[in-house]
């Protein structure tokens, strides 16, 4: 899914055991589906049929969500592990419900009312006995994650169908557990029809943890009911919680159907550290000032900080394994390079000269979405460290070059004369030499790599820039990627540091 968009939130809200990873862009999301890295693409329905039907015909979509956006799933039909269980499952679904089992496989929950052919397969069953409960999600709290946090406002999201049998609803009394709480009566009613939504009038009162819902026209039978309530407060203690409640239809009152459980995650230090922040005067007049309440909020500093540290360490690991791989590469395209070998030096030359006469951010998306088509399957992470390590090595290659040709040529003569061989000549005469000259630019090309990492995340490597990209997409704030440059800084400026001192410490042996 794109990062930033109402779909990525629909995607966190409604299929909370799916792992999400964000795009910058649909062109990027679409191939990364073609190419094996993800599964399915959320996204606005419209540009999901524009992609399938002209750009990416190899794909299909299969389910189509009514939110009043119209989104859409789309996988790829050359998938041969989904494409088959698909059909498969298409095929018996009227008998053994085996959409349901796949859908949940793949995407982490059951299926929810739609307008594809899987509900409407599943209506004849939802509307033959009393009202059924479809869903029940709530919408992430958390500033540095995707979980629904206990004792702090959400918003809850519960669908429903009437049943046939039993006529016309009137009432709606929805009710959280024990600690649980509605906190306002601004709720929205919609009716589903396929892809459409009619709005549904109605008043809304609060009565404890029960917030009490009358339609002033009454619900027909077989309909399929939204809700959406802003403002929900779940206990404060981790659980898995369900909606219970009761519902009026034709002046009888009855039980609601038990919802499907919500997890919910107890409140962490960070968030108590926000809601200390959040009743501080102080606070309130620094953020009041448009700045700095946007690119150096307290509140998200905090968060940000939390949030950041495993994409900081990925960043890191990425880095501290990709520039020791560069070294020995760059080192044996130098050698090839200052070769007799003709054929040695143009492959040399070739190498060095592709590398780095074209972006790195190319390369990148040549090696994750062009290797999987070419049947070549690696791990996101390796990948990437592999990519890095391949471009860094074109520039360690020539910097090495230029650290053995600045060794005096008359040195290795020397040797030579001595009855030294080429191999004893490098490793005890000119590459000693040469190392302590390229030192302070290899030092400068490691920072140039950990930076680079932040390109990474335009294809979904969750490293430290993605980390910020998604939460200052949830956030609507700047601060997280001001965080995110502190994580930078807290490794290249001690490294320049260093780099100084090892020059004056080279010049000073110099002069001697």
């Amino acid at each position: 899914m794109q990062s930033g968009t109402t779909s990525e939130e629909w995607a966190i809200e409604n299929l909370p055991q799916a792992t999400t990873v964000n795009f910058d862009d649909w062109t990027a999301a679409f191939t990364a589906v073609m190419s094996g890295q993800c599964q399915a693409v959320v996204c606005d329905l419209p540009v999901e049929q524009w992609m399938v039907s002209n750009s990416f015909t190899g794909m299909e979509i299969i389910k189509e969500v009514p939110t009043g956006e119209q989104f859409g799933i789309a996988v790829s039909k050359d998938n041969p592990e989904l494409t088959q269980a698909i059909n498969d499952a298409l095929a018996k679904i009227k008998s053994s419900g085996a959409y349901d089992k796949l859908y949940e496989k793949w995407f982490g929950m059951a299926p929810t009312s739609g307008s594809d052919n899987e509900d409407a397969s599943r209506s004849d069953d939802a509307t033959d006995a009393s009202l059924a409960v479809t869903s029940a999600t709530a919408k992430s709290n958390e500033d540095s994650g995707n979980g629904v946090l206990g004792g702090i406002a959400t918003r809850l999201t519960w669908e429903a169908t009437t049943g046939s049998d039993e006529g016309n609803v009137s009432q709606i009394e929805l009710e959280l557990p024990e600690g649980g709480s509605f906190e306002s009566t601004d709720v929205k009613v919609t009716l589903l029809d396929g892809l459409n939504q009619t709005g549904v009038k109605a008043s809304c009162s609060l009565n404890g943890s029960k917030l009490v819902i009358k339609f002033a026209d009454l619900v027909a039978a077989g309909s399929q009911i939204r809700v959406v309530v802003p403002d929900v407060v779940f206990p404060s203690n981790a659980g898995a919680y369900a909606v219970t409640g009761s519902y009026v239809a034709d002046d009888d009152k009855r039980d609601l159907p038990e919802s499907p459980t919500i997890s919910v995650s107890e409140s962490t230090m960070v968030q108590e550290i926000v809601a200390w922040l959040d009743a501080q005067p102080w606070v309130a007049a620094w953020n009041s000032n448009p700045f700095l309440g946007m690119f150096c909020k307290p509140q998200i500093i905090v968060t940000s900080i939390a949030s950041l540290f495993k994409g900081w360490g990925i960043a890191l690991a990425v880095t501290a394994i990709g520039f020791p791989l560069a070294i020995p590469i760059g080192l044996l395209f130098a050698f090839m390079k200052i070769s007799h070998s003709r054929m040695l030096r143009g492959i040399a030359v070739t190498y060095i000269n592709v590398l780095r006469g074209t972006p790195l951010f190319l390369q990148i998306y040549i090696a994750f979405f062009g290797f999987p088509m070419i049947g070549l399957n690696v791990p996101n992470l390796p990948l990437g460290v592999g990519v890095l390590a391949i471009n860094c090595s074109a520039y360690l290659a020539e910097i090495f070059r230029a650290g053995i040709e600045s060794v005096p040529h008359g040195q290795a003569e020397a040797a030579y004369s001595l009855g030294m061989t080429w191999s004893q000549v490098m490793s005890r005469i000119v590459i000693p030499q040469a190392v302590r000259c390229v030192i302070p630019t290899m030092t400068s090309e490691f920072v140039m790599l950990y930076k680079d990492t932040s390109l990474l995340s335009s294809v979904g490597v969750m490293e430290l820039m993605l980390f910020s990209k998604n939460l200052t997409a949830t956030t609507g704030n700047i601060t997280p990627y001001i965080c995110a440059a502190l994580y930078y800084l807290v490794v290249t400026i001690p490294l320049i540091h260093i780099v100084t001192k090892v020059e004056h410490r080279l010049a000073e042996r110099s002069k001697r």
